[in-house]
C-alpha cells in the first residue's frame, strides 16, 4: 500500500466506472423523478460528467436542506443526483481501496464486513479478556459533541493531503469538502453526503492512531463518534479522558459530549443499540420502548383499516433481526404475540408459527 495516492485520478476516470457509480447511486431509488430524468439521456449525461471531471470543470450543485426527527432532530443537506454519482465514484475508487485499509482494526463504521454487530462483539470480547486477566475493570465511554456539525473542513483537508498527492484528485477532494464559497467560513460537513461518513471516519482516525500508536491503548473500539476504552481502574479512566479531550481540542477542534463518562464494568456498556455485559447482551431500553410504541400504532391502524401490513411486517422483521443478536427470545415472542394485525388476519394464520421458528433459529 503506497504512502500517498498518486497518478490514479485519470486512470480511474472512465465511462464504465462512472456508469457503475450511477448504478450504485440509484440502488433502491430508481423510481425517483430526478433519476428517471437522468436515465432518459443516460449516455450523454455520463459523458458530460466525464468531460467536466477530466477538464477540471466539475462544480458542486446547490444543496437542498430538509429535517429528520428520528432518532433525533437533524438538518440534512443533500445534493442533486449528478453529484451523488461523483461521490460514489470518489469513495469506491479512492477512499475505500487506498485509505480505509489504513484504519485500525477496531474501527467499525462504514467498513465492509464490519458494522454495529461486529463492534458489539468486539467490545464484549475485550471485556471478557479484561475480566479474565484483571477481575474487575472500568469502562470509559465517550462520544463527540455535535460531531458532523463541528468537523473543521480546513483541518479535514489538511488530513486528506497526508493521503493524496495526485493534484486533480486533491482538487476534487477540496470541491467535495468545501460546500461554502471560499470567502465564507465553513463549519461542519453535510450529513446527507455519501462522502461525509467516510470523511468523518478519516477525521477521527487521527484519534484512533493517537490512542493505539502513541498511548498504546490495548482495548479500544470506535463506531463513528462513539468509542469505548476498557481500562484497569478509575484513575486510568480519568487520565485517559483528560488526554483525549486535550487531543481533540488541540488537533481536531472537537469536544467530548458532556455524557462521556467512566464507570465500573458491572454496569455494562451501552453501545451500538445494546447493553453489553461479559456474560450476555441485552437490548437498550429505548429500543424496547420504540417497538412497543410502534405496535400500539400498528394495532390501532389495523382496527381502523388504515395499516400498511407489508410495511409493518418489514419493520417488525427488522427489529427482530436486531434483537436476535442479544439475549431476547422471550421479549421477541411477547412482541410478536402483541401484534394483533398478524393473528386477527386470516392471511397470516400461520405467521406465528413461522416467526417463532425464525426467532428460535436465530437464537440457537
Amino acid at each position: 500500500m503506497p504512502k500517498k495516492i498518486k497518478n490514479v485520478f485519470y486512470k480511474n476516470l472512465t465511462f464504465e466506472k462512472l456508469y457503475q457509480a450511477h448504478l450504485r447511486a440509484r440502488l433502491h431509488k430508481s423510481y425517483k423523478d430526478e433519476i428517471i430524468k437522468f436515465e432518459f439521456n443516460l449516455e450523454n449525461n455520463i459523458t458530460n460528467l466525464l468531460r467536466n471531471l477530466k477538464n477540471n470543470k466539475y462544480k458542486l450543485s446547490k444543496y437542498y436542506t430538509f429535517t429528520i426527527y428520528e432518532p433525533k432532530e437533524r438538518k440534512i443537506q443533500a445534493l442533486p443526483y449528478i453529484d451523488r454519482i461523483v461521490h460514489q465514484w470518489y469513495v469506491e475508487e479512492f477512499i475505500k481501496p487506498y485509505i480505509v485499509p489504513k484504519f485500525i482494526s477496531t474501527s467499525f463504521a462504514c467498513i465492509k464486513d464490519k458494522g454495529t454487530h461486529k463492534a458489539v462483539e468486539e467490545v464484549q470480547k475485550q471485556m471478557r479478556i479484561m475480566k479474565k486477566n484483571y477481575g474487575d475493570f472500568w469502562i470509559l465511554k465517550c462520544d463527540i459533541k455535535k460531531f458532523f456539525y463541528n468537523i473543521n473542513p480546513y483541518i479535514l483537508f489538511d488530513i486528506m493531503k497526508k493521503y493524496i498527492s495526485d493534484p486533480p484528485l486533491l482538487n476534487l477532494t477540496k470541491i467535495l469538502i468545501f460546500s461554502e464559497p471560499e470567502d465564507k467560513i465553513q463549519t461542519g460537513i453535510p450529513i446527507g453526503n455519501y462522502t461525509s461518513q467516510f470523511f468523518a471516519n478519516i477525521y477521527l482516525n487521527e484519534l484512533d492512531q493517537y490512542l493505539k500508536r502513541i498511548l498504546k491503548i490495548k482495548f479500544y473500539t470506535r463506531y463513528m463518534d462513539d468509542f469505548i476504552l476498557i481500562l484497569k481502574d478509575k484513575q486510568e479512566c480519568i487520565r485517559l479522558k483528560n488526554l483525549i479531550q486535550s487531543f481533540l481540542e488541540k488537533n481536531l477542534k472537537l469536544e467530548l459530549n458532556h455524557k462521556s463518562r467512566y464507570y465500573p464494568q458491572k454496569m455494562g456498556v451501552n453501545f451500538c443499540g445494546y447493553r453489553i455485559f461479559t456474560t450476555h447482551k441485552l437490548l437498550r431500553t429505548s429500543s424496547k420502548k420504540k417497538i412497543k410504541k410502534n405496535i400500539k400504532i400498528w394495532n390501532k391502524k389495523y382496527i381502523n383499516n388504515t395499516l400498511d401490513i407489508k410495511h409493518a411486517l418489514q419493520s417488525l422483521n427488522s427489529w427482530i433481526g436486531h434483537a436476535s443478536h442479544c439475549n431476547s427470545y422471550l421479549l421477541q415472542k411477547k412482541i410478536i404475540n402483541n401484534c394483533n394485525f398478524i393473528f386477527n388476519n386470516k392471511s397470516f394464520q400461520n405467521m406465528e408459527k413461522h416467526l417463532l421458528e425464525d426467532i428460535y433459529n436465530k437464537n440457537k
